[in-house]
């Protein structure tokens, strides 16, 4: 076995179909395009999601929805949770420590009655307060 007697497996190729060689050879005159028509023209390319000047599907269904990429922070009443408001240094993880939250969250936003009160413990730049 070598180089120059290399072979693609057999039936896996077949040679091109010659389009416009004359009547016998079955595609000849119109060349597999039919007859007249805006697809038997040379250069025409259907653009993409023409319906022959149909409205097209895309702009009859109304517009939906919008995907913000801005992480929104996870709230947490620190009125209601008392738990987080008595941490001595305010983390991330001193408040999955002692609240429940998904792995998914990075960003925690204290809020309610008392949370101002809490900017001199906050170690962590994940963690924000209701700045009003």
């Amino acid at each position: 076995m070598g180089l120059h007697n290399l072979q693609p497996a057999p039936g896996s190729t077949r040679n091109r179909k010659r389009v416009g060689r004359g009547q016998g050879s079955g595609t000849g005159k119109t060349a597999g395009r039919g007859n007249k028509g805006q697809k038997s023209r040379t250069g025409y390319s259907a653009k993409r999601g023409f319906e022959g000047g149909q409205m097209p599907l895309y702009r009859r269904l109304p517009k939906i929805g919008f995907s913000s990429r801005v992480i929104k922070p996870h709230a947490i009443n620190v009125g209601k949770n008392k738990a987080v408001a008595e941490l001595d240094e305010i983390t991330i993880e001193s408040i999955k420590s002692v609240y429940r939250l998904q792995k998914s969250v990075t960003k925690v936003k204290l809020i309610g009655a008392g949370a101002k009160d809490l900017v001199s413990k906050i170690k962590d730049e994940a963690v924000t307060t209701s700045g009003k």
